[in-house]
């Protein structure tokens, strides 16, 4: 029962990543809700005392993953859809500069998002991030590292 208590308090984390992921309102609570149905389907496949946050977000990670494969099959509108985009624009400065961070996450490509909403955002260790993301922590390779300074 404490597994269950512990998911409830991890709700908030889970929205925030899946508004990460999705990058639209309208999908964040449907992706919480599908990570949230899955994981108490499969509670019994948790382990106590490993990170339940981690389990989490990797189930609500593959969750995000398969829908936009389920969604490119039947894709029936067009993306930039003016039903998407808000129709106020925000009008206090600090509103406006979150907006214009968030749109900067926005544009960069899905795994360094969803890298930086896991550690930065959630505050998670860079172990954990690697768990989720199945790599492993290190320096880049001394070729890659050249490449990049070049």
């Amino acid at each position: 029962m404490a597994v269950r208590d512990n998911i409830v308090e991890l709700i908030p984390s889970l929205r925030a990543y899946a508004w990460a992921l999705t990058r639209r309102h309208e999908d964040v609570d449907d992706l919480v809700q599908d990570t949230l149905v899955k994981a108490i389907s499969k509670i019994d496949s948790f382990e106590p005392g490993t990170n339940l946050r981690g389990w989490l977000v990797t189930i609500m990670r593959n969750t995000f993953l398969n829908d936009i494969v389920r969604s490119k099959r039947s894709r029936t509108g067009a993306e930039d859809c003016i039903s998407t985009t808000l129709s106020t624009p925000a009008n206090q400065e600090w509103i406006v500069r979150g907006g214009e961070m968030m749109r900067a996450v926005e544009r960069l490509p899905l795994h360094y998002r969803e890298i930086l909403i896991l550690v930065v955002m959630l505050g998670e260790s860079y172990e954990t991030a690697a768990q989720v993301f199945d790599v492993r922590i290190g320096p880049a390779p001394e070729g890659r590292a050249k490449e990049v300074i070049r």
